[in-house]
């Protein structure tokens, strides 16, 4: 609600934080750091996205060189006199590109000079174009973008993740919430109980005083005065624990310093939330479950494993072409220029490759085929487990609302026994030992009452997460939202 996302009051001198439920889950999504860490899985994992695309990406090539050398004439007497250094400079600049269709295309410009010492230098430049193109292994344009289709796979994983991160941070902030208030409303019981009986302690001590009473009456006010004590030291425990739980999860900086006291602004009540059948919570955990839509996932991931290795098994077969023309000349102009003649050189052919048993591919795709089937598998069990899960949460909660109810009567009597004893013992047709049982037996149900409220609105909670509602139920939005189809097909993707 509006009322809920308000920014929390923070009294500074007292070290006071007014908080709701709502604001809790927002300072714990922004606070916390196992959430901080998990954030950044699908921005780490789309770099291995970036990665494949650029196994396409044209690649430019340059290099320079120089070289000397010495060559002796044969035709003349040998001496020292005879020989010719001969030196060679040139460069060259190419850019070779790899395209999905499993086509290599390469164009490149080179150009030389050679000296010897002669008059005029001779020059050389040349182009030339090469493409090579597989026609068996590597072929198919869907073997080839394998790699970036399970990228993305990868990174859609790390986002349902997320999410699942998610619903489990905010139904853990939820239930220490509630836990937290708990622990207050129990301590404030308490509280009331110890002073009720302490007055009557006191009105007990009086009419033992006047001889109204006997001084056997005073040993169970006693006890239970002190019974009340060690429950207000372990209620008044159980709220520091709860609150630091609490305060790791929304704001764990305070734990380096001085403890924050909360004030818990939201009250537990039964909300009105219809739910529909069994069944319809069960469909709807299987459409959202992050964990399900995750593991639908890892099976499509495994589908294009067992499709790359399949094609594994073929051998490499590569027809390649290679067009060039040379030009020479006394000068580098002249010799550019020859390109355009008519000569040229043209050289085509296949290339046969294939290890004889190809055992590793065989075993590749062996290996590939047992994981589908593993992961498959493993999803089926999954969903399994899901029915369960749901089943059994919504029974819970059918459980706790029922015992909201119950309790709630409990107390009620519970109340009525109370003044019934209690006038009876002020004509003296009771003990102080029944008197304190049934304030006792009071002090339990409405401990139980207001147990039985936390716990119906834990199980609600509970259902939600193992529905995989529970971020849209509480307004939140996070990666992973769009629920994995089945027999979704994976489109061709973009390599730029």
């Amino acid at each position: 609600s509006p009322e809920e996302r308000t920014p929390p009051s923070d009294t500074n001198e007292h070290r006071v934080l007014e908080i709701r439920l709502g604001q809790a889950v927002l300072m714990a999504l922004a606070n916390n750091r196992a959430l901080s860490v998990q954030r950044l899985a699908p921005d780490i994992q789309r770099t291995f996205e970036a990665e494949e695309r650029a196994l396409f990406d044209p690649v430019l090539s340059a290099d320079l060189f120089t070289e000397q050398g010495n060559d002796e004439d044969p035709s003349i007497s040998t001496n020292s006199s005879d020989v010719t250094t001969i030196k060679r400079t040139g460069g060259s600049l190419g850019i070779t590109e790899l395209l999905p269709t499993g086509t290599k295309i390469g164009v490149n410009v080179s150009t030389e000079r050679k000296a010897d010492g002669g008059a005029d230098d001779e020059y050389a430049t040349r182009a030339e174009i090469d493409a090579s193109q597989a026609l068996l292994q590597g072929r198919p344009i869907a073997v080839n973008l394998i790699r970036l289709h399970q990228a993305r796979l990868d990174t859609e994983i790390s986002e349902y993740e997320l999410r699942g991160f998610a619903e489990t941070l905010v139904a853990t902030v939820e239930g220490a919430y509630w836990e937290c208030v708990l622990a207050h409303r129990r301590a404030e019981i308490v509280e009331k109980s110890m002073t009720l009986a302490q007055q009557q302690l006191k009105e007990i001590e009086h009419r033992i005083r006047v001889g109204d009473l006997p001084e056997t009456e005073l040993a169970a006010a006693q006890a239970e005065t002190a019974l009340r004590n060690e429950e207000l030291i372990n209620a008044r425990s159980a709220i520091a624990a709860s609150r630091l739980r609490l305060l790791r999860l929304i704001d764990p900086d305070t734990l380096n310093g001085p403890r924050r006291e909360l004030v818990l602004r939201t009250e537990p009540a039964v909300p009105d939330i219809p739910l529909d059948s069994t069944g319809s919570h069960v469909d709807m955990a299987l459409k959202m479950r992050p964990d399900i839509n995750e593991a639908r996932l890892r099976v499509k991931r495994d589908d294009l494993e067992l499709v790359q290795t399949k094609n594994g098994l073929l051998p490499k077969l590569d027809l390649f072409v290679l067009l060039g023309k040379t030009g020479y000349s006394e000068s580098f102009g002249d010799s550019a220029s020859e390109i355009g003649g008519d000569n040229y050189d043209l050289s085509a052919g296949i290339r046969f490759e294939f290890p004889i048993g190809n055992r590793a591919a065989a075993a590749r795709h062996q290996r590939a085929r047992f994981t589908r089937e593993q992961t498959a598998e493993a999803l089926n069990n999954l969903a399994d487990l899901v029915r369960v899960d749901v089943e059994s949460a919504f029974i819970e909660v059918e459980r706790t609302k029922a015992q909201v109810i119950a309790t709630a009567t409990t107390r009620h009597f519970q109340e009525e026994k109370v003044r019934a004893e209690t006038a009876k013992f002020n004509v003296g047709r009771s003990t102080a030992l029944l008197v304190t049982q049934a304030q006792r037996d009071l002090v339990v149900s409405q401990v139980s009452e207001v147990d039985a409220v936390i716990r119906h609105l834990e199980a609600l909670v509970l259902l939600f997460r193992l529905e995989g509602t529970l971020l849209e139920r509480r307004g939140l939005s996070a990666p992973g939202r769009i629920p994995v189809k089945e027999a979704q097909t994976v489109a061709p993707a973009n390599t730029r």
